[in-house]
């Protein structure tokens, strides 16, 4: 098992160079096949029947330059470090073609959300939680410093929950590359300790029949907003994560872990659903 086929979503907008130094170095680092992809839609394209056609056009002309600038970004960046690298883009939905596009890659990378309102009269910002739910792949979400892919360290962020044994499984040709793995339970009672340490021991033993040395730890935290800020200080290079345990529109409410590590995690988060 092994990442044959990346795919990096570049933002038509010029945000995207962590997401695509990081894409770069996998496919190099799994001597896999890269894949480029971008899409953008104008964004008035639900009014667009009550538009001038001219303008219409116009616009359409102008995202299609965009992305072929943005396929020139893409294959400077890949070239002399990935034996075989593909573009794929289109005037569309960013979702819905990277959704369907999904097909052809083992994991997909994508940047960070952005905060910032786009520039550009259309849409071709991607978002990471929507893309999780519907792609049916692994998705690596990139925070916007990062300058490159370290394999020294990985977290996996352990609840006893359908989508975090997903995650554990699809990061296995990642893990097996990492030098530590550490996989952690948060618990918010000591009273819940054995029982933690008792789940934990299964999964190390899962990941060592896997071929991956890994170590357990439970972490106590009373408080949501400390377990979070432990997490992010543990000096790991990779989160792997079930997204969206709890549902999703609880998260969105009242915040959660998937919502955290989608905003506001330095390092990179790898999230299965």
């Amino acid at each position: 098992m092994t990442f044959s086929t990346i795919m990096a979503y570049v933002d038509a907008e010029p945000v995207a160079d962590a997401c695509l130094r990081a894409a770069v170095d996998l496919a190099e680092k799994f001597d896999a096949r890269l894949i480029g992809i971008s899409a953008a839609n104008p964004s008035w394209s639900y009014y667009a029947d009550s538009l001038p056609r001219e303008l219409l056009e116009q616009l359409q002309v102008e995202i299609g330059r965009r992305l072929a600038q943005t396929e020139e970004r893409f294959r400077r960046a890949a070239e002399k470090r990935v034996r075989q690298v593909e573009w794929r883009s289109e005037i569309a939905s960013p979702l819905g073609y990277v959704q369907l596009q999904a097909r052809a890659a083992d994991l997909i990378v994508i940047g960070r959300d952005s905060i910032d309102p786009p520039s550009s009269p259309w849409v071709g910002r991607l978002n990471a939680g929507d893309l999780v739910m519907r792609a049916g792949r692994p998705v690596l979400i990139v925070p916007p410093k990062v300058e490159g892919v370290k394999l020294k360290c990985a977290l996996v962020a352990w609840k006893d929950t359908r989508e975090a044994r997903r995650a554990v499984n699809d990061a296995l040709p990642l893990l097996r590359k990492v030098k530590d793995v550490v996989v952690v339970e948060i618990i918010e009672d000591e009273a819940q300790r054995d029982s933690a340490h008792g789940r934990l021991d299964d999964v190390v033993a899962w990941l060592g029949h896997h071929g991956v040395v890994a170590a357990p730890r439970v972490f106590h935290f009373p408080e949501s907003e400390k377990t979070r800020g432990k997490l992010w200080e543990y000096g790991a290079d990779f989160i792997i994560a079930g997204a969206y345990g709890h549902a999703r529109l609880r998260e969105m409410i009242f915040g959660g872990f998937t919502l955290d590590l989608l905003k506001h995690s330095p390092q990179c988060a790898f999230l299965s659903h």
